[in-house]
């Protein structure tokens, strides 16, 4: 299953550099969503390199998920593909 990196999870005074919300494909509602909590995110860099993050909790009532990551994401990861396992 595929998904899009939407944006950093925010707030309006801080944003958490290692977790990411994510759109994905043919997931159009909460309960959906909630059922891939647990599972594997691998976003692969230009360089070819891998940083893996976990699904952690539905965002919002259209299917976004909240994904942490191992370590902070780069600004360039926004609008990027990502793999879920």
């Amino acid at each position: 299953m595929k998904g899009t990196i939407v944006s950093f999870r925010r707030g309006r005074h801080h944003q958490y550099n290692n977790q990411m919300i994510v759109a994905l494909e043919n997931v159009s509602s909460k309960e959906k969503a909630q059922k891939l909590v647990g599972k594997e995110v691998i976003f692969k860099t230009q360089t070819g390199n891998e940083i893996k993050g976990k699904i952690s909790a539905p965002h919002g009532n259209k299917g976004a998920v909240r994904v942490v990551f191992e370590r902070g994401m780069p600004g360039q990861a926004l609008n990027q593909k990502v793999e879920i396992q």
